[in-house]
């Protein structure tokens, strides 16, 4: 991929910046300086999905026939770039970058109707039903039952760390269908209403002291048929290239962005060849994953999926997010270890304790400890890498 802008690129970025400064307000800006997990809450992310809904830039990587703007890759690239470096929020990914493409490849005309448009406007808020106890990364062994019953399937179990499951009103998840063979062979993806009668969501407070991930039971619950995607006991198929869709690709440009903080935050410590060399390390990395990340979006624009790339992009990227996020903690100081949620909400009149940037680094460092896990553990992206790649 050229990595050189081309005088029409160079364009689509004058625009892009003259749209961010034109519509990205100082509140939103402020919520995406201060925001400590890829997940900002929906009062904040919808108002800027609506926002970009109406330019017809809320999905980037969607085409055109369902939405989408259309983007070539290198344009994508830009618009990430520049929205990560003007702080605007993230936007929610459970519907515009990981169950929204699954529907465009395995869905139903009807489910393809009645779910992306909702998705692209924000009117439905999605959270992922993957992880039970005892099934995170060994995600085959997952055991929420699935019976049969005429038009509908009967659910019964819990999922687990289901992120903003306290805000969705959709959840796309997996069941156990069946028990013969392999366990990926008795897996089905389901799209389901969280409205239904018998779901209850149980708050996790995290160590950040945050609420954004849940519990969620299921008792007795009916859910149609008619939000199955794929076919019966073949949701393994459809998770797998979720999944892909989750680990890799877009994280370079907030990496670079984290960078930046970092060193305006170091005044004295660039004097300290130990502290030069951590940080000079970080960039390094980040330079790398960046070129990895074109490559990847060249070959999504040129209707391959991510495949094993995506397993090797999501263990570079977050562990050099975390080793960032360290580097940021010894920035700040002590002030890293003083509790001040009320001063990291966006607009609110509490002073921080301590510069501005103190009011993140722990809460981001102990919120993207996670990152290595979720989403498969580094350690079973490694055995995919030494599978598919090296062929051990």
């Amino acid at each position: 991929m050229d990595l050189v802008l081309s005088s029409a690129d160079l364009a689509f970025q004058g625009e892009v910046r003259a749209f961010l400064d034109e519509n990205l307000t100082p509140e939103l800006r402020e919520v995406g300086a201060r925001q400590t997990s890829v997940f900002v809450e929906p009062r904040h992310s919808l108002v800027w999905q609506r926002i970009l809904h109406a330019k017809g830039w809320a999905a980037p990587s969607w085409p055109r026939e369902y939405g989408g703007p259309g983007w070539t890759e290198v344009q994508r690239y830009i618009f990430a770039a520049e929205c990560a470096q003007a702080s605007a929020p993230n936007l929610a990914p459970m519907g515009l970058r990981m169950v929204g493409p699954c529907i465009m490849r395995y869905g139903t005309p009807e489910q393809k109707a009645r779910y992306l448009p909702r998705i692209l406007s924000g009117e439905d808020y999605w959270c992922q039903g993957y992880s039970e106890p005892g099934s995170g990364s060994d995600l085959a062994s997952l055991q929420l039952r699935a019976v049969s019953d005429g038009d509908y399937y009967v659910l019964s179990g819990s999922k687990i760390w289901t992120t903003h499951a306290h805000h969705a009103n959709r959840m796309f998840c997996l069941v156990r269908t069946g028990a013969e063979g392999k366990p990926q062979a008795g897996i089905t993806f389901l799209l389901l209403d969280m409205t239904l009668p018998g779901i209850k969501v149980d708050p996790i407070i995290t160590l950040a002291g945050e609420h954004e991930v849940n519990q969620v039971f299921f008792d007795e619950v009916r859910v149609p048929k008619s939000g199955r995607l794929g076919e019966e006991n073949q949701g393994w198929t459809v998770a797998k290239y979720l999944l892909e869709f989750e680990r890799g690709g877009g994280s370079a440009p907030g990496l670079k962005v984290g960078l930046g903080r970092v060193r305006a935050m170091a005044d004295g410590l660039l004097d300290d060849p130990h502290f030069r060399r951590r940080l000079a390390e970080a960039e390094i990395a980040v330079e790398a994953i960046d070129i990895s990340e074109r490559r990847v979006l060249s070959a999504i624009a040129g209707g391959r999926n991510p495949g094993p790339a995506s397993s090797m992009l999501k263990t570079q990227g977050t562990e050099a997010l975390q080793g960032i996020d360290a580097i940021a903690v010894d920035a700040a100081g002590a002030y890293a270890g003083v509790h001040q949620p009320q001063a990291r909400e966006a607009g609110s009149n509490a002073e921080p304790v301590g510069p501005d940037h103190s009011l993140t680094a722990m809460p981001r460092y102990l919120n993207n400890r996670a990152a290595s896990i979720y989403g498969g553990s580094n350690e079973i992206q490694r055995d995919i890498i030494a599978r598919l790649v090296l062929g051990l």
